[in-house]
């Protein structure tokens, strides 16, 4: 089957968490993969959103973290402040599933301002629960399309901190868990390279050039010693996210493939 840029990106972020995983996801991209995931290949991950749904099974993507999808299909709704405090603080959550506007080498996350922080030439959604997700899951899965003006060299402002400066900035910022392991793209996979936690390109899509990443990425990107191509989708992972794309856009009114 063909397929597009957009839905290799999503099927490689959904196959990245793992069956069984409690997973912590932000709206839009994130959550679109991370309930791929569970129609496909980890049918038993416990997806949690900040408003208090834990064990989310969502027959469309949610709006916002307030859709009433999450509560309705939820094993079960608590306030919001338990979702933080004991679940995620308390070192419950396998996996944060976040977005960005821009991310820099060492997977730190803009989400607030493009631009001078008083005078920004855009403003964003904002930080919602994210920077408490980077900072206390166990790991980080960041989603993203790929260009140079969202891969950049220094973010407009910090939203969520991966790792920091690089190296043991982590440690130093005594930030619990491994922070992002994996940046997933349009174009590639990146994975934080030992000792310096910069981001190194370890996979190419299929149909990817080095040269393609390379000029939508703001920094002097790296790749690693050994890049892997990317598997494409399967027709079964291509079908549930088609399916699940069409059930979204006939219940929010949106044009197909908007969701």
């Amino acid at each position: 089957m063909a397929y597009s840029t957009n839905e290799m990106m999503t099927v490689a972020a959904a196959r990245r968490l793992k069956n069984g995983s409690v997973c912590f996801v932000g709206i839009g991209l994130p959550s679109k993969a991370a309930n791929l995931a569970r129609l496909t290949s980890s049918p038993d991950v416990v997806l949690i959103y900040e408003s208090g749904p834990i064990g989310a099974k969502p027959s469309v993507l949610p709006l916002s973290i307030g859709d009433g999808e999450l509560a309705e299909t939820a094993d079960t709704v608590v306030p919001t402040g338990e979702i933080f405090r004991y679940w995620l603080q308390g070192g419950r959550i396998d996996v944060g599933f976040l977005g960005a506007a821009q991310v820099d080498r060492f997977g730190n996350i803009n989400t607030t301002v493009v631009g001078d922080y008083h005078q920004p030439k855009v403003r964003l959604p904002g930080a919602g629960g994210a920077p408490e997700i980077a900072g206390s899951a166990k790991s980080v899965l960041i989603i993203l399309k790929q260009s140079a003006r969202s891969f950049v060299d220094k973010l407009d402002f910090i939203t969520s901190v991966g790792h920091g400066e690089g190296g043991d900035s982590r440690t130093r910022l005594c930030l619990p868990g491994a922070g992002p392991v994996g940046i997933i793209t349009d174009l590639c996979i990146m994975e934080p390279e030992e000792g310096t936690h910069e981001f190194v390109v370890t996979a190419l899509h299929p149909g990817v050039t080095r040269e393609q990443v390379v000029a939508a990425t703001g920094w002097a990107v790296r790749f690693a010693d050994q890049v892997d191509t990317s598997a494409e989708p399967t027709e079964v992972e291509l079908t549930a996210l088609r399916d699940l794309e069409a059930r979204t856009a006939a219940a929010h009114g949106q044009a197909p493939g908007e969701a």
